[in-house]
């Protein structure tokens, strides 16, 4: 017989035994090495904080997230940094969500937040090298670079005159595309034909405002400008504008209204910001119009105002002003100036957009997560509040605004709110030690505001105050603007749509009832997730004051610890006969 080729079976069966306990011995002596690793390493250590990051970023276990609420929340325990690479984070304007969305009427770059349980739970990081901004008014010319060191705009529009580096800072000479020479000889020429000075006009609305140099130099005529931009290819515009202390935040003309009451700009200003005004059966326009005050003027620079190759478009935007019955008061070079009138609002029954006035069921000021209409708003009261109507700066802010009266004893509450608001800003400046009227002191932010008693108490310190009227209140932001303020509506259960490290001092009455449902009285998200984006929005160093009943304090307190705030606990002031407590917090300035 020939011989066999193939091994015997015993012999197979103990090869296949060794190559499995090489295969087992290979993995253990690898699991001890990645232990070592793991424990006695720098990389150990990153690779198990990157791991706690993106759970806490991704919010993907949302019992855990649910849990570690409850702990800050009953016991003060430490909430974590985020990744170094968040030091920017903006929420409800993250590109990378929202780069997936629809761009019909830019609406990817609207507000698009996460779910609650979604949303990173961690406390954003300065970036490396920040330092304690330069106070008001030199930041208005200079900032530092290195606590936004962006230069993209710095390299394209420098020529221009928005912003150059030298050195350690950020200068800027105060110029725009349409200005390049500077915002104030701009402004200037704008005075040969509108009020600039003397008080008529007070608040005015800067459309794709850049680094916000036109709102920063009206100031010194004692205009108040909301300059807004979204978060676009130029990076970071409107943190350098809010870095500046120029009031500012992101937003964009998209598919829904803006958060602002109508009526309420005695100016409405666009320099170049590429708003396609009569498009959508000129929708834009009409959103400009409800947020015009009656007799309010509107300026626009740039394209398509005699611009080359934009004939059907100058042509198109005279229609829509003729339709609304604007008065043309002057077109020089490429900037066009109408004024509105002040009167009835005038839209012809037939005319070439199909423009119709709102159904009178309509509330023009209704602002929050509302689709842009396509019809006219009407005025809602008669002429009281028209330009040349309404008293003249400073007057009108202490004056009762004429819409306070639709609200049930408006007068009476505007009175005593306003009376309050005085008393306690004294005792916060007397007692407290609160930094109000000092360098250390230009954002301020009220994040429950009623009539903006809290920033008319304030109109002798070199602040700006965003008013904010929670979308669960009563809307009353008409009555801020009216009184020469400006501020939004918002609901505090989403975040806020502004940089982090926008404000220098945070203000905020009756905290728990930003969260609660009016009907049911159940909180509608967490305080925790509440003072976590408070902490996101404020500078390092900077002030939280938060006034509230005494169980309400005491639960802020343990909270504050744990988003490494420093808080002091006082009684509230002698007049007053609420039931409160006021917390008064620092928030350190810690880095990664």
């Amino acid at each position: 017989m020939g011989h066999s080729n193939s091994s015997s079976p015993s012999k197979r069966g103990h090869a296949r035994q060794w190559r499995l306990l090489d295969l087992v011995s290979g993995v253990f002596f690898f699991l001890v090495l990645l232990f070592f690793v793991m424990v006695f390493t720098p990389l150990g250590d990153s690779l198990a904080a990157s791991g706690r990051q993106t759970l806490l970023l991704s919010g993907a276990d949302s019992r855990h997230r649910h849990q570690l609420v409850e702990a800050v929340e009953t016991a003060g325990r430490g909430v974590e940094a985020c990744p170094a690479d968040t030091a920017d984070y903006m929420p409800c304007e993250d590109p990378r969500l929202n780069s997936q969305l629809s761009r019909e009427m830019n609406y990817y770059r609207e507000r698009h937040c996460p779910r609650p349980e979604e949303s990173p739970l961690c406390l954003i990081p300065p970036p490396d090298g920040y330092r304690v901004p330069v106070p008001w008014p030199e930041s208005l010319h200079k900032i530092w670079h290195s606590n936004m060191p962006y230069n993209k705009i710095a390299d394209r529009k420098g020529h221009q005159g928005w912003m150059k580096l030298e050195g350690q800072h950020f200068i800027f000479p105060g110029g725009g595309t349409m200005f390049p020479d500077g915002a104030e000889q701009y402004i200037e020429k704008l005075g040969q034909y509108i009020p600039i000075s003397g008080g008529v006009l007070r608040t005015a609305l800067d459309m794709g405002c850049g680094v916000a140099s036109f709102g920063g130099f009206l100031l010194s005529h004692n205009i108040l400008t909301m300059s807004f931009a979204p978060r676009d290819s130029h990076k970071a515009q409107i943190q350098f504008a809010l870095e500046r202390g120029i009031p500012a935040f992101v937003a964009m003309l998209g598919t829904r209204r803006l958060p602002f009451p109508a009526f309420g700009f005695d100016l409405v200003h666009c320099s170049r910001c590429l708003i396609p005004f009569t498009a959508y059966n000129a929708s834009y326009f009409i959103e400009v119009d409800r947020l015009l005050r009656p007799g309010g003027y509107l300026v626009i620079s740039g394209p398509p105002v005699q611009w080359h190759k934009q004939d059907k478009e100058w042509s198109d935007l005279q229609a829509v002003a003729r339709i609304l019955c604007y008065e043309l008061i002057a077109v020089d070079g490429n900037t066009v100036i109408w004024k509105k009138p002040a009167g009835e609002t005038c839209v012809p029954n037939e005319n070439e957009f199909g423009l119709q006035l709102c159904d009178e069921s309509d509330d023009p000021s209704q602002a929050w997560y509302l689709k842009l209409k396509k019809c006219v708003s009407r005025t809602s009261v008669k002429g009281d509040y028209a330009i040349g109507v309404i008293p003249k700066w400073p007057e009108r802010l202490t004056t009762t605004p004429p819409r306070s009266t639709l609200l049930k004893n408006g007068v009476d509450l505007f009175e005593a709110d306003t009376k309050r608001w005085v008393r306690r800003v004294a005792h916060y400046k007397n007692y407290l030690k609160i930094k109000l009227g000092t360098q250390f002191v230009r954002n301020v932010m009220d994040m429950n505001a009623l009539f903006g008693g809290f920033a008319a108490a304030l109109k002798s310190d070199p602040v700006w105050v965003m008013n904010v009227v929670p979308a669960e209140k009563p809307p009353t932001l008409d009555v801020i603007f009216d009184r020469g303020l400006i501020g939004v509506y918002h609901d505090w259960c989403e975040p806020f749509s502004t940089y982090p490290r926008s404000y220098d001092l945070i203000h905020v009455a009756s905290i728990e009832s930003l969260i609660k449902d009016p009907a049911s009285g159940k909180n509608r998200c967490s305080l925790v997730d509440l003072m976590v984006e408070i902490d996101r929005m404020l500078r390092p160093e900077g002030t939280v004051v938060v006034r509230d009943a005494p169980e309400v304090i005491d639960k802020v307190a343990r909270i504050a610890g744990g988003v490494r705030w420093k808080p002091t606990v006082y009684d509230k002031e002698p007049e007053s006969h609420g039931r409160e407590k006021i917390l008064v917090a620092t928030k350190t300035f810690w880095k990664l």
